[in-house]
């Protein structure tokens, strides 16, 4: 498998989902005033031109009471597009249509260049934004963050990492890295440019800098105040393995944090079926249902 594979074979999982966008409701706020649905695109959050999301605001919507879910996409950290999750804002619309989505992007990792943390910093910087906005977009703080892959583990890493200006309800993870130095350490069949592909995003090995591989590991900062987490992992995943998810479900279980982790056994990195899509977003439903109240 080559690099750029690597990198790429993600994305596979948004393309099998076959959906149909929610019907907008037209409500009013107390004064009579139309809320009318809105759809914000490119919207930016910093100055770099990755440094952009896009929004979608239902209607109705109201600062006391609407959540938010915030979408991060994968691609090795150095790769992939918010146009990846299209079929995911598609499917959240119509399940959570309650919901306020934005779907983010961040700069890549290109060396010399954005190396890690750089990715870090713009969730962060974005869910800044995001939240003071709160009374613009009229949204709530009930944030849920979404991930796959390298966006899983930016979800992660925020979710558990930050609680200001808010603190995420909960967190989902689509097969996201948890802890970068075993990663690194002990690549899926033993495969090297899974090494390699670390190496390139954060510009070191974990000899040369152990402490940043620490403070970039999600499982480092998880404690009895994390967020509650569903993990949904892949058994033939070729890029990251199961124990990612599996020591991360560990880990918040013996912190008294309720989580969840779904083993898929027949699936690879990023290649779901219908049937199993279908599944994991049943169980996220219910999942956030039981969690963000």
């Amino acid at each position: 498998m080559t690099l750029n594979n690597l990198r790429n074979c993600f994305t596979a999982i948004f393309f099998l989902v076959t959906l149909f966008s929610c019907k907008k409701e037209v409500l009013t706020d107390t004064t009579g005033n139309t809320i009318i649905a809105k759809t914000l695109l490119n919207v930016s959050y910093g100055t770099n031109p990755l440094q952009a999301m896009d929004v979608y605001l239902p209607a109705g919507r109201n600062i006391s009471t609407t959540k938010v879910m915030i979408m991060i996409h994968g691609g090795g950290w150095s790769s992939g597009d918010k146009s990846d999750f299209a079929s995911f804002v598609d499917t959240m619309q119509r399940r959570l249509p309650d919901y306020a989505i934005f779907n983010i992007n961040y700069r890549l990792s290109a060396s010399p260049y954005n190396l890690f943390p750089t990715q870090e910093m713009d969730v962060k910087a974005s869910i800044e934004f995001i939240f003071n906005k709160s009374v613009d977009y009229q949204i709530s703080d009930k944030y849920v963050l979404i991930g796959a892959s390298a966006g899983g583990h930016l979800a992660m890493l925020q979710g558990y990492k930050y609680n200001v200006p808010v603190k995420p309800r909960a967190i989902i993870s689509f097969y996201g890295p948890s802890d970068l130095t075993d990663m690194y350490n002990n690549p899926v069949g033993g495969n090297i440019l899974i090494s390699i592909l670390i190496a390139q995003a954060i510009g070191k090995i974990p000899a040369q800098d152990p402490q940043l591989y620490t403070s970039s590991s999600p499982v480092s900062f998880i404690t009895n105040l994390s967020p509650p987490t569903i993990l949904l992992h892949g058994g033939m995943d070729e890029l990251v393995s199961a124990n990612q998810s599996i020591n991360v479900s560990n880990k918040l279980t013996a912190a008294g944090v309720n989580n969840q982790y779904v083993f898929y056994p027949s699936a690879g990195h990023g290649v779901w079926t219908n049937t199993l899509l279908f599944d994991a977003f049943n169980k996220i439903v219910s999942f956030l249902a039981a969690n963000v109240l």
